[in-house]
């Protein structure tokens, strides 16, 4: 699949984008790779084509109300199996 998102955001910023922030929507926890790729590579992938800010947007990890989440959509998502 493409782009590569580390070339996207670098392309992003030679277009003249100066702020942009990061979100990981698949995961519902960081992970080490996760966090290197996106706070490293992919933010110095950007603010070395001119970006000026980079916010990465953390996941909801062990938060209670994330947790809750969880457990309610698997409630429901396992209504009749279980």
């Amino acid at each position: 699949m493409g782009p590569a998102t580390v070339e996207h955001v670098a392309e992003l910023a030679r277009q003249g984008r100066k702020h942009i922030a990061v979100v990981s929507p698949a995961f519902s926890a960081d992970c080490v790779e996760t966090l290197e790729e996106i706070q490293e590579e992919i933010r110095d992938a950007f603010l070395e084509a001119g970006g000026e800010s980079f916010t990465y947007v953390p996941c909801l990890n062990d938060r209670d109300d994330h947790v809750a989440a969880l457990l309610s959509i698997i409630d429901n998502e396992l209504g009749g199996w279980v």
